[in-house]
């Protein structure tokens, strides 16, 4: 994907409003109290203890730990992962990903390796104010990286293979309220699913 393809919409002059929501909660990033516990295998939202690590705000030049774009270079949902005994090669935990399906594949990875994870964060669509903008014939969906902007996994419900597609292709882009995605749904189509129906074979049929 082009290196100067917009992250945010008022980057870009074919840039339009749709489905805008303001702000709901500034510090979704640090609910880390409702984090249900580790689905063996599926990444889960974190241990449910007190010392379960918060959502941080992804570094200006991090770069995804599957494809190793810059993420906040590019436009789409956002995904860090916290390891209990690992880390991520070459920086300290999070492991950062520019996609949502490069998050699950990089866990289902990795959970067959032993690696126990401790928090998993999505972009939670219901608490920022995004837009979708047109560029070179494809609908896309901006990029929000702030450590507000994420939601525990188990806490999002994830709108699968719409017409609006991140940095790389065809996504899943997650709502903290149920009702945000189905209305999501309604306008760009895709189907729904929560955490635990997210399976090595849905993340395999995304992308690009």
């Amino acid at each position: 994907m082009d290196s100067e393809r917009p992250g945010n919409a008022d980057e870009s002059t074919e840039a339009r409003p749709i489905g805008r929501r303001p702000v709901l909660l500034a510090g979704t990033g640090m609910l880390v109290g409702s984090l249900s516990g580790c689905l063996g295998g599926n990444g889960g939202g974190g241990d449910g203890s007190d010392d379960a690590p918060a959502a941080i705000t992804i570094p200006e030049d991090a770069t995804c730990d599957v494809c190793g774009m810059t993420i906040r270079q590019h436009p789409g949902p956002s995904a860090e992962i916290f390891y209990a005994d690992q880390e991520p090669e070459g920086h300290e935990n999070p492991a950062r990903f520019d996609s949502t399906w490069e998050a699950y594949q990089y866990e289902f990875e990795r959970d067959e390796e032993g690696w126990e994870d401790v928090a998993f964060y999505v972009t939670d669509y219901s608490a920022v104010d995004y837009e979708t903008f047109e560029d070179g014939g494809d609908t896309l969906i901006t990029r929000h990286y702030e450590a507000s902007s994420f939601a525990p996994v188990t806490d999002v419900t994830f709108v699968v293979d719409s017409d609006v597609k991140g940095t790389m292709g065809r996504d899943l882009i997650g709502f903290g309220d149920e009702a945000d995605a189905e209305s999501f749904q309604s306008e760009f189509g895709g189907s729904l699913t929560g955490h635990d129906g997210v399976t090595p074979e849905v993340v395999a049929g995304l992308g690009m």
